[in-house]
């Protein structure tokens, strides 16, 4: 398996580009795709991916990048795209109808603040506002996490057991432009983990139907089930399609929730994406004094791995959430996920939300550090914290 160094824009044009490959058999790749800062190169590495059957379709907005793939899906291809802030913004009525339609389309977002005011780096407020949307989300830390989880998210979504999309995330500039070492799959080894395309709602020349019609209120709410019922197999399938992802690979992409020295953590901190890197390798510094302090990595946000996240906070008294993100007049959205996820199960436990990185804000050990100082001082949990806000600076 070769080793390229290359960006995380790089990684997920790669992913995508082997995995539409992969169907070539069957009904081969299509895709609309549509440019916009900090994904462009995405778009630009699949249009330049000599496809064996299929083709990439460069159209005039992200709405319509999404309609293509749609279609490009219902018709059996395997579908993808990319998008990021503003664009998802602008897509997201398809965006719904893609999950609502239970189509297994793959999107690499590269996490951008949302404007106005503009701004192009790092914040997850683009994709959490599509958190209700039916699409699986992953957010990852680094480029080989990337391309493994978007390998991931095709074998996930288009499991019959399954059968949605999927959305697969990387902060802005820190993931997306940067470059380090990353091992790139041989065609025929994602060949073989990526089996055809068979679509059960396929649309067929001589089978006319109607799909998306009226539905009444009892058969909407059986659809809206269906679909909560294979959220909840996700945990499970996603164990069976690691594991075959290893045996094939040669490589473990890892868990939904990832946790490091939280077996006796008195204090846990919840973050994902590039925070987690930063976390890290505070946890081993002050592990190295004494202080019995845990990170849980946030690999899967949707569905939210409760019983995961329960396990990995059993020893912990306090839990501190890193939140890139913010729901207006809400806090941050892991932490009101988090605080669910325990209520009813640990009233004992204080879990407290911090604002940081928001918009492209440094996360630096120094703000860890600020956070553990405060979260070891409360006696119970209060408002969300916003990190970084200069008090003498003056707003414009």
């Amino acid at each position: 398996m070769p080793v390229q160094v290359i960006t995380g824009n790089q990684a997920a044009g790669y992913a995508l580009s082997v995995a539409g490959e992969a169907n070539r058999t069957s009904r081969g790749v299509a895709c609309g795709i549509y440019p916009i800062t900090p994904q462009t190169e995405i778009v630009e590495y699949v249009a330049r991916f000599p496809f064996s059957k299929g083709s990439v379709v460069p159209v005039e907005s992200e709405h319509s990048a999404m309609a293509v793939s749609m279609g490009a899906s219902l018709n059996g291809a395997r579908a993808f795209t990319a998008s990021s802030a503003n664009g998802l913004a602008y897509m997201s009525e398809n965006i719904m109808v893609a999950g609502y339609y239970r189509l297994p389309i793959v999107m690499v977002a590269v996490n951008r603040t949302l404007g106005p005011p503009w701004n192009i780096w790092a914040d997850q407020g683009d994709t959490l506002m599509l958190r209700d949307f039916a699409w699986l989300q992953f957010y990852c830390e680094n480029n080989q996490e990337v391309l493994d989880t978007t390998l991931l998210a095709f074998r996930l979504a288009e499991d019959r057991r399954i059968l949605l999309p999927v959305l697969t995330c990387m902060d802005a500039f820190i993931v997306s432009h940067t470059q380090t070492e990353t091992s790139l799959p041989e065609q025929a080894e994602v060949d073989r983990f990526l089996p055809d395309l068979d679509l059960p709602q396929r649309m067929h020349y001589d089978e006319a139907r109607t799909l998306g019609g009226l539905a009444w209120p009892h058969e909407g709410l059986s659809m809206r089930l269906e679909i909560d019922e294979a959220m909840s197999r996700v945990p499970d399938v996603y164990q069976e399609c690691r594991d075959e992802f290893t045996d094939i690979f040669g490589r473990d992409p890892g868990d939904m929730i990832q946790t490091f020295a939280t077996d006796d953590a008195e204090l846990v901190l919840v973050a994902s994406g590039t925070m987690a890197t930063t976390v890290r390798e505070v946890v081993r510094r002050r592990r190295d004094t004494g202080e019995k302090i845990g990170l849980v990595k946030l690999k899967l946000f949707r569905p939210f791995p409760e019983a995961a996240l329960r396990a990995a906070c059993k020893s912990a008294r306090r839990v501190a959430v890193l939140d890139r993100n913010y729901a207006a007049g809400a806090g941050g959205v892991f932490w009101q996920d988090t605080k669910a996820t325990f209520q009813g199960h640990r009233d004992d436990l204080l879990i407290q939300d911090y604002l940081t990185g928001l918009c492209g804000g440094d996360v630096t050990p120094d703000v860890i550090d600020e956070i553990l100082a405060d979260l070891s001082s409360r006696s119970e949990a209060g408002s969300p914290v916003w990190m970084g806000i200069d008090s003498d600076e003056e707003v414009a």
